[in-house]
């Protein structure tokens, strides 16, 4: 009896592997057709996804398969909410980066980028009257004024491109050395400055040159009862939070500071105020007046007498065979 069950078990020992090696070729030889239904499940995944999130209304084929697995309004909510944020964290992003930049000068922490002028900012190339400005290590001020869309600007307000020639920053600087009797080096210095922020904030510099005439006559040092200071004649308490940028209101009356302050604050109430002369009303603190005193007159007169400095002389005489009509009797 023990015999016979010893005989039974050795049997049954032998049979399982046996199994086992059955189970284990049969396992090898459908992996391969596992690993083609896998293939298959995720590719049908991915297509139905993607056609659910692409359907186009054909109302037919699998496309529509898609469209009824999930309603449409479903899938604009992907695409709103989903993808859409992601373009909102782009366009949050230079407000964010100027906001820490801010703060890191406010706190006394040092920035980890540096600019040099305008080269540090745009990387543009500008034909100055004194080259050297542009060597200034001044912070820019365009990643406060690159938040202003273009679309708002009055179209007056934007570069006239009058400016770009030597021969007329030369000759706006002989115009304002003559009429304020300053000197040459100093003038030369502060129309370069102007040309220079001007093409950093996009802002018309022949505008802004004539508003620093009617606030200043270019007197960086002179000072309003009001607190406003410098070329642009800018309140500086009340915009200490730019000054902060520049180490504090310390440097309110450095040119290249007062002018990037200035201009950006004239190109924002330009923007808000919905126009050049309506900006300009607000510039001068006559917002909620009934006139400004004739401010904004004096600056579009400055400005266009500028403009005619530089524009080319035109011809408007009558001639016949090269003599002058107007002048015969």
């Amino acid at each position: 009896m023990n015999k016979c069950f010893s005989t039974n078990s050795s049997d049954m020992q032998l049979a399982r592997p046996v199994t086992a090696n059955a189970k284990e070729l049969l396992a090898h030889a459908l992996s391969p057709v596992y690993r083609v239904m896998n293939g298959l499940l995720i590719v049908t995944v991915f297509m139905t996804v993607g056609l659910w999130l692409s359907g186009n209304g054909t109302q037919a084929g699998a496309f529509d398969l898609a469209r009824i697995l999930v309603p449409d309004e479903a899938r604009h909510m992907v695409w709103q909410n989903g993808f859409g944020m992601l373009d909102q964290y782009q366009e949050e992003a230079p407000k964010a980066l100027a906001d820490k930049e801010i703060a890191n000068v406010i706190y006394g922490k040092a920035s980890n980028t540096t600019h040099g002028g305008l080269m540090g900012a745009k990387k543009q190339t500008v034909a100055l009257l004194m080259p050297s400005v542009a060597n200034a290590q001044v912070k820019p001020i365009s990643h406060l004024s690159d938040r202003i869309p273009t679309a708002k600007i009055d179209p007056q307000a934007l570069d006239s491109k009058l400016m770009v020639s030597i021969q007329n920053q030369r000759a706006v600087a002989d115009f304002f050395e003559k009429k304020y009797k300053l000197d040459r080096a100093k003038i030369e210095e502060y129309v370069s400055n102007t040309v220079l922020i001007a093409k950093e904030v996009n802002i018309d510099p022949v505008l802004l040159l004539a508003v620093i005439s009617v606030e200043s006559n270019f007197n960086p040092l002179i000072k309003s009862h009001a607190g406003a200071e410098g070329l642009m004649q800018v309140m500086t308490a009340i915009h200490q939070d730019k000054y902060a940028l520049y180490g504090g209101a310390t440097d309110a009356v450095k040119p290249e500071v007062n002018i990037r302050v200035g201009a950006y604050i004239l190109k924002y109430l330009i923007a808000t105020s919905g126009s050049l002369r309506n900006g300009l009303k607000y510039y001068v603190g006559a917002a909620n007046a009934e006139n400004d005193g004739g401010y904004t007159d004096k600056v579009m007169a400055e400005r266009n007498r500028l403009i005619s400095l530089c524009e080319p002389a035109t011809q408007n005489k009558l001639t016949l065979n090269g003599k002058d009509l107007r002048s015969q009797g």
